[in-house]
């Protein structure tokens, strides 16, 4: 048989199709080459340009060496043609060059298919509302394309009005689907080479300006509800991972710093405890960050030898975690020699006049204490400057920093702290985390943005345990008691979301991340445990995918039926030109010529002369008006002729035989 051949693509749908292709596309040009970017605008204009213009289209052997070059392209700028960068890459080209060979309604079809495909791959990078507003008006207008592609002609409003009409028909089965087809714990993309590129968080390991790219983020790290009253500012103090291990440039967790201790470690509350659930954003790493210090902890985390709360395996979802945590304790008074040993090693040979200045103090005083009160009295009147602009430092980075350059911020205090400590035979560590966090007055989330991340120390002293000490106290109390921006000139760099002084673009800050937030807890944060407790409530008592798969099944065939039975029941609003027509059909049936519902006006004016020839002058002329008016271009003066069409005629049928 021949190959039926589709219906040729009419020129008014082209624009429908390119402005669903620009709009599929654009999103992804915050992560593509700028090259590609500008690649795919350029290839939409030129197809733009040829309808514009009536001009013909490229021919296929063009299209072909371009097609080619393009992937030849995107191949040589990822180094592969796998994965999710690349593989997005591609299709956003393919997008962009399938309307340069669009001729029929089977290539305008797959072009509308294929943004339907790429519409999914930007929840890739972001699943936030603003993303969802943006795929949702996408949809509606894939569809308008498809509408006025297979429609005609119609005007712009009634075609988008029908598509958001098809969409709103979806609702039910969207909802319905979204709430009990089974949910799978994960990432949505899953190939390891890249299935978490671009998380932004605490690192193992902590060298001089690692923590200062992370302070120049505005993102948000974690949100903490409390279960009452807050902590104090300066009590919140979140912890990540401790770093013990120190080679003159470079502190890092040990090796052993995951392994489960030994014993377990003993943390004693000196004051009150506080109850909180943290939402911790994906960072594919094991801290859950939790209030210094936690007493409880969610099931299946570790409290690791420092301290650290860790989970069974890399945070790779948003999840939500409770604790209990006491910011004023006594941790280990009795600690491991071999761990002690450990927080007293440094680097031969460097910073010798440092830990000339820490011999000196343990000579002069008796207790680790009194030790650690010097240092801190040392940074305090010594013209210490806290910045995120420090000049480098040279191979004795702590010599450098204590006695040249003295500007730095929380890595560089804490740093040469610890080293000042172990010189001075005090054991300590380095800690990093987060300190602060801002209170949503909106839904009293506490907001902790990667702009807090802090770095302090602990040292360990006999019969009292593990003591936090935080030296950036001692040259920038405004950090700690009133946040970072408080603490640097306007000058150094910090994102514009942590400095906005308007209140009204604070409120409305606050606002968009209250919502983005319950849209997390409540869309994005719908996972397997959420989906047990909802069914478990609807009477679901073990549901299994046996009893999920039947009440999918159940309603869905509902929630069909009563689209179905609505659209089939909805009528058309009549026009004027319909109600005047229809009285006129009334009064003829009185006398005895009913018309059919599949009868058109002439068809019938036709049967009425023949059937009933006095009626037939009437019957024809009332018959043309409404052909005119409802199929043409009537005018006023002949919607009122048929309405006294219907006046003129006889109440009965004796009057006029």
């Amino acid at each position: 048989m021949a190959r039926s051949k589709s219906a040729p693509l009419e020129p008014g749908a082209i624009p429908w199709l390119l402005a669903a292709a620009l709009a599929t596309a654009a999103p992804h040009a915050a992560h593509l080459p700028l090259w590609l970017s500008l690649s795919v605008g350029a290839a939409l204009l030129w197809r733009a340009w040829l309808w514009r213009t009536d001009s013909p289209l490229p021919p296929r052997a063009l299209l072909a060496v371009v097609a080619l070059t393009g992937v030849a392209a995107i191949g040589w700028q990822f180094r592969t043609l796998l994965g999710r960068d690349c593989g997005v890459a591609l299709i956003v080209f393919f997008m962009a060059m399938k309307p340069l060979e669009m001729r029929t309604r089977r290539d305008s079809t797959a072009l509308v298919m294929l943004g339907f495909f790429l519409l999914l791959t930007h929840y890739f990078y972001s699943q936030s509302i603003v993303t969802g507003l943006w795929l949702l008006a996408a949809t509606t207008l894939l569809v308008a394309a498809l509408i006025r592609l297979h429609g005609g002609g119609q005007p712009a409003r009634v075609i988008v009005r029908d598509a958001a009409l098809l969409l709103a028909q979806s609702l039910p089965l969207m909802l319905i689907l979204f709430l009990l087809f089974p949910r799978v714990a994960g990432p949505l993309w899953g190939l390891p080479q890249d299935a978490h590129a671009g998380l932004s968080g605490l690192s193992d390991r902590m060298s001089p300006g690692s923590l200062n790219r992370l302070i120049e983020s505005g993102s948000i790290a974690f949100r903490v509800e409390f279960a009452g009253e807050l902590p104090p500012q300066t009590s919140l103090y979140w912890r990540g991972p401790v770093l013990d291990d120190y080679d003159g440039l470079t502190w890092s967790v040990p090796p052993s710093g995951a392994r489960p201790p030994a014993t377990a470690p003993l943390i004693e509350s000196r004051g009150k405890n506080y109850r909180y659930v943290s939402t911790l954003e994906a960072n594919n790493q094991r801290w859950l960050l939790a209030l210094d210090l936690p007493l409880e902890r969610p099931a299946g985390s570790m409290l690791a030898r420092r301290f650290e709360t860790l989970a069974r395996e890399p945070l790779r979802t948003r999840a939500r975690f409770a604790f209990s945590s006491a910011p004023d304790f006594i941790a280990n008074r009795d600690e491991d020699p071999a761990l002690l040993l450990q927080s007293l090693r440094l680097p031969a040979q460097l910073n010798p006049r440092s830990r000339k200045l820490a011999q000196s103090w343990r000579a002069q005083f008796a207790s680790p204490q009194q030790i650690s009160d010097q240092a801190l009295r040392f940074f305090a009147h010594n013209d210490f400057i806290y910045t995120l602009r420090p000049p480098l430092l040279g191979q004795n980075a702590v010599d450098d920093f204590l006695f040249a350059t003295r500007r730095g911020f929380c890595e560089h205090y804490a740093s040469a702290y610890v080293v000042l400590m172990r010189a001075a035979g005090v054991p300590a560590r380095v800690v990093t985390g987060y300190q602060g966090g801002e209170l949503n007055p909106v839904d009293g989330y506490l907001t902790v943005r990667q702009s807090d991340a802090h770095a302090w120390a602990e040292i360990w002293i006999a019969g009292r345990g593990w003591q936090r000490v935080d030296p950036t106290a001692s040259v920038a109390p405004s950090r700690i008691e009133r946040g970072i921006d408080a603490a640097l000139p306007a000058s150094d760099p910090l994102p514009a979301l942590v400095r906005i002084d308007s209140d009204w673009l604070r409120e409305l800050r606050n606002h968009y991340e209250a919502a983005n937030n319950r849209w997390n807890q409540w869309v994005l944060g719908y996972n397997p445990q959420r989906q047990r407790e909802l069914l478990s409530r609807l009477g679901f008592t073990d549901p299994d995918w046996r009893n999920m798969s039947a009440a999918l099944a159940t309603l869905c065939a509902i929630a069909l039926t009563i689209v179905a039975i609505a659209t089939l029941r909805q009528r058309q609003r009549a026009t004027p030109a319909q109600r005047a027509w229809r009285r006129f059909c009334t009064r003829l049936k009185k006398q005895g010529m009913a018309r059919e519902d599949w009868e058109g006006p002439l068809a019938f004016a036709a049967r009425v002369a023949r059937e009933k020839p006095p009626l037939a002058t009437i019957c024809f002329k009332a018959a043309s008006l409404f052909a005119q008016l409802h199929y043409g271009t009537g005018t006023p003066a002949q919607l009122q002729e048929l309405k006294d069409c219907t006046r003129r005629l006889p109440s009965s049928w004796r009057k006029i035989r």
